[in-house]
C-alpha cells in the first residue's frame, strides 16, 4: 500500500513558526511519525513538501501515474485559494484525506473555507501531529476497506 503525504506551503517551517498554533515539532519530526506508523500498519509512506504550486501540481500529476492508494495533504494556505491543486487532486482515483495541524475553523475567517474539502473523503484538523497520525490511519482503513470490497 502506497500512501502519499504532501504538504504546501511554508509547512517547512513548522517548529519555528507559530508554535501556539502549530505546536513545536518540525516537518522531519512528523515525517518521522508518519513513516514509523507507516511501516506498523503494511503502508509505505512517501512524504513531499514544497513552497511552489506548480510543483506541488506536479507531484499530485505523478501519484496518479504511480497509482498511488492513498493521499493525504496539509495544503497550508492553498487549502483556502488553490483550485489549481484541488483540481490536480480531483484526478487522482484514490482517497484523499485533508489533514491540518490547528483547527481551521477555530481560526480566522478565511481560513475556514476549503476548496479541498468537497473531494476529500474527510478532513482532520486541530490535533497537531496527531492530526497526521489520524488521517494516516483513516486512509489505510479506506483503503483496505476498498480492496476488501474487490475481493
Amino acid at each position: 500500500m502506497k500512501i502519499l503525504v504532501l504538504n504546501g506551503i511554508n509547512l517547512n517551517m513548522f517548529g519555528k513558526r507559530d508554535p501556539a498554533h502549530y505546536g513545536s515539532a518540525t516537518l522531519d519530526q512528523i515525517n518521522t511519525g508518519v513513516n514509523a506508523l507507516g511501516n506498523e500498519l503494511g503502508a509505505l509512506v512517501e512524504c513531499f513538501q514544497t513552497n511552489f504550486e506548480g510543483e506541488m501540481v506536479e507531484r499530485i500529476h505523478r501519484a496518479h501515474a504511480e497509482a498511488t492508494d492513498a493521499v493525504l495533504i496539509n495544503a497550508g494556505a492553498w487549502t483556502h485559494y488553490s483550485y489549481g491543486i484541488r483540481d490536480a487532486l480531483a484526478i487522482l482515483k484514490c482517497p484523499i484525506v485533508e489533514v491540518h495541524m490547528s483547527n481551521i475553523h477555530a481560526r480566522e475567517e478565511f481560513r475556514h473555507h476549503s476548496v479541498i474539502a468537497d473531494i476529500a473523503l474527510g478532513q482532520i484538523c486541530g490535533f497537531g501531529v496527531d492530526s497526521y497520525l489520524l488521517a494516516l490511519r483513516a486512509a489505510v482503513n479506506a483503503v483496505s476497506t476498498a480492496k476488501n470490497r474487490k475481493a
